[in-house]
């Protein structure tokens, strides 16, 4: 009898009530409801005979592997892989006594799992040094059921985390590393690449206790080309270099998938490792300014154009582009650059140049409509040919926001633009027959494939005389 066999007859024995078929329909709910590669037959059974009551028990191997992690298992050793690895956080018990909890997440040869390193183990002298890929070797550590029901393993007091040179099988994280055209809905735990498509951004945000909180918004393009958006929870723009160029290569470690309002999304935490190609000195900007609007609070958000037709999106927080008209070329040091997105704060300076006649001007910026594609950003001129309609639209998350579209064209071609939340009051404001000229637009893929402009915090729409 195999060791398995064993072990489900023990719980056959002291739970008669059960069949051998309703276990094994059991162990595939688990195996199913913990994910693909993260759960043996036998670990799901020590799970299943701990909901019962029945505790089941085998000789510990000296060296164990991921796969074979169940809740129960005491002293167990293993040799593993790092993935990535959070900041030590503190927290307060019942009584009011602090305690700090780290968390490291381990990948070997078939499987990951999730490390919490508790009260002095969270830090550990030269925990802070490891690095993605480091080869360690967990001691005498014991492993719980986590709250979605996978085996967390715990560093206590008696535990202990030794990196080692030796010679192993676990692959490294280049070769685990997957491109974003990889990916596939409810993955985790990976280490994921793309190229920069779009602006990078930084959100504040007030979580369902009350609690000032923030995160790190991108998109990242893989090597077929298609893109995804990407969440980072818990990181904010000291996460990044400030200087990142255009398409710059990017490596996320500890991530995960999930389907989101508009498709696929990469969600991280504070515990995710960011890997982007850039550096810590911003240069010199010089472009004209296409046009120049207001936030609600104020700051100039300008859309700017230089020698290269290269559109910029400049978001004026010190209120030093204040010099600056609609046509004038300027120059700029920005605080930050990452790709067409530029900060201005109290470190920048902005000041006038001559005009130079060799950097576009808007009409030469502009773009006909039937060369307009997906994932560009565009400024157009055009008539609108159905008046502006506003509509409710309810998300996933339950959210209802507003989107206006009117469908305009060109000499070339129709095509609708919309606008969502602020955005939509920029269209509501126009009228069927008006001829407009519309700035920082961003062409998207809509129903049935076809091209969709969208009205973007930088645009303006000037009506033509």
């Amino acid at each position: 009898m195999s060791e398995f066999d064993d072990l489900l007859q023990k719980l056959l024995d002291q739970k008669p009530e059960l069949t051998r078929s309703d276990v094994e329909e059991q162990i595939n709910q688990k195996k199913e409801k913990i994910g693909a590669g993260y759960l043996t037959d036998q670990g799901a059974l020590f799970l299943i005979a701990s909901d019962y009551g029945v505790t089941l028990s085998e000789p510990l191997k000296v060296e164990m592997s991921l796969k074979d992690l169940y809740a129960g298992a005491k002293e167990i050793s293993l040799e593993t892989r790092v993935l990535n690895l959070s900041p030590a956080k503190q927290f307060s018990r019942k009584d009011g006594s602090p305690f700090y909890l780290r968390t490291m997440t381990v990948y070997d040869t078939n499987s990951t799992a999730s490390v919490k390193l508790w009260d002095e183990k969270a830090n550990l002298p030269g925990i802070e040094n490891l690095k993605p890929g480091d080869l360690i070797k967990i001691i005498k550590a014991y492993v719980k059921s986590d709250l979605d029901g996978s085996p967390t393993i715990n560093i206590g007091s008696g535990s202990d985390i030794k990196t080692t040179d030796t010679k192993s099988k676990i692959p490294n994280i280049d070769t685990i590393t997957k491109d974003i055209s990889e990916l596939q809905e409810g993955q985790k735990d990976l280490v994921v690449s793309g190229m920069v498509d779009g602006v990078i951004s930084g959100m504040q945000f007030t979580n369902s206790r009350g609690q000032p909180r923030t995160a790190l918004r991108m998109r990242l393009k893989g090597k077929e080309g298609s893109a995804m958006r990407v969440v980072l929870w818990g990181k904010d723009e000291s996460s990044i270099p400030n200087m990142i160029s255009k398409e710059a290569k990017v490596r996320l470690l500890g991530v995960r998938v999930k389907s989101g309002n508009q498709g696929l999304e990469i969600h991280g935490n504070d515990a995710t490792i960011i890997e982007i190609e850039g550096g810590k000195e911003a240069e010199p900007v010089i472009a004209r300014v296409l046009s120049l609007s207001k936030t609600e609070n104020d700051d100039n958000m300008i859309l700017a154009v230089d020698i290269k037709k290269n559109l910029y999106n400049i978001s004026d927080f010190s209120n030093s582009t204040s010099i600056c008209a609609e046509g004038d070329v300027i120059e700029c040091m920005p605080s930050k650059i990452y790709g067409n997105s530029i900060t201005l704060d109290e470190n920048s300076f902005v000041r006038k140049l001559d005009n130079d006649e060799s950097i576009p001007s808007l009409s030469q910026t502009r773009t006909k409509i039937n060369d307009v594609k997906v994932d560009g950003n565009y400024c157009i001129e055009a008539i609108i040919l159905k008046v502006p309609e506003r509509r409710e639209v309810q998300t996933k998350s339950g959210e209802s926001i507003s989107l206006s579209e009117m469908f305009v064209e060109d000499d070339t071609g129709p095509i609708w633009v919309k606008g969502w939340r602020n955005q939509a009051r920029l269209v509501d404001k126009c009228e069927i027959g008006e001829i407009v000229s519309i700035t920082g637009l961003n062409a998207k893929s809509g129903l049935e494939g076809r091209i969709e402009l969208f009205v973007t915090p930088f645009s303006k729409i000037t009506k033509k005389d």
